[in-house]
């Protein structure tokens, strides 16, 4: 073999070494990132920064046998509660991004939380990626019947006759609920003192006793007692009215336009998990969602399914973040 035939050799030789390598390090990788279709190959961590009970863990509790069918593995619920959501949400955040550990949280730790505290244990946009929306929770602005308002337009006017005097509860500082009081002070120009509680059925409970006026609660903390005359609704917090409650105006139609305050929750994945991998949760949750008796038994717990894209949820959670941070910012609103 003559000399430049051997060059030409080793040059192709050592070209050819160089490309099987990076092929072999293309492939572990890809093996490495479960695929869409092969993906769940073992059972899935649902962290849920809600006590046992409540909405949420009832919404998702609902939808796991579903979710365990169509996904052939065990999807097991695992609360962990505690401030305002970040306590489960650090955990998603900090696990591995491979789509065996999720997390359902609210607009509090995914959007609010944010500008409520000072400090935070992770970066809702940097270290999370959003699934999926589950639900939106509408809240209703309630009085006593001795409030002497029956109206929206006409508790404005008795609030600003007697700034300060009035009180409004709602459940729990940094709540949805409690924005949702903070941001209808906002736009009315009112000065109704915002009294927390612990959660929205204490609240409810104050007022139907008549230790507090008024108070910013959910659906099944008031609606029988709506329903039977006990508590007057004013309005909802939604932009649409509410099938249980079709008689009720939005805040935004009794006076307040553009007046949108929605409680709402979702899943969210660890940054850096495989878009297949999102996908598929997105679609499973998705076609869960959308099963007619999953609906009538969301709606019994007062939340409406909202399903969606990955690509709508993010842009959501963006839009609310913003949001929240010039409410919170012009109510002087801090947790820590």
């Amino acid at each position: 073999m003559t000399a430049p035939i051997a060059r030409d050799m080793r040059a192709f030789q050592k070209r050819w070494l160089w490309a099987a390598a990076g092929a072999l390090l293309a492939s572990t990788a890809l093996a490495q990132v479960p695929a869409g279709d092969a993906f769940p190959a073992k059972p899935i961590r649902m962290v849920v920064t809600f006590p046992p009970g409540g909405s949420a863990d009832g919404v998702v509790r609902m939808l796991v046998p579903r979710l365990n069918e169509k996904l052939g593995q065990q999807v097991v619920v695992d609360n962990r509660p505690g401030a305002g959501g970040n306590v489960g949400l650090t955990l998603v955040a900090k696990a591995p991004g491979d789509g065996y550990t999720l997390g359902v949280g609210a607009a509090g730790a995914l959007a609010a939380n944010v500008s409520l505290y000072t400090q935070m244990p992770f970066d809702p946009q940097k270290d999370l990626k959003p699934v999926g929306m589950l639900a939106a929770i509408p809240f209703v602005l309630v009085g006593h019947p001795s409030v002497a308002a029956k109206t929206q337009r006409e508790l404005i006017a008795l609030a600003k006759a007697k700034p300060g005097t009035l009180s409004i509860g709602h459940g729990g500082n940094g709540t949805a609920m409690h924005l949702s009081a903070a941001l209808f002070n906002q736009m009315a120009g009112t000065r109704l003192v915002e009294v927390p509680y612990r959660g929205s059925g204490p609240a409810a409970l104050d007022v139907l006793g008549g230790q507090i006026p008024l108070a910013v609660v959910d659906l099944p903390s008031s609606l029988q007692q709506i329903r039977a005359g006990k508590l007057v609704a004013f309005a909802v917090t939604s932009p649409q009215r509410l099938p249980m409650l079709p008689e009720v105006p939005t805040v935004a139609e009794a006076g307040l336009p553009g007046y949108d305050s929605t409680g709402w929750f979702g899943v969210v994945a660890p940054a850096g998990t495989p878009a297949p991998v999102v996908a598929r949760l997105n679609a499973e949750l998705n076609a869960a969602l959308g099963d007619e008796q999953t609906k009538t038994a969301m709606r019994a717990l007062g939340v409406e399914p909202a399903p969606g894209t990955v690509e709508s949820f993010d842009n959501y959670i963006r839009a609310e973040t913003k949001k929240w941070a010039q409410v919170i910012q012009d109510a002087h609103i801090k947790l820590d």
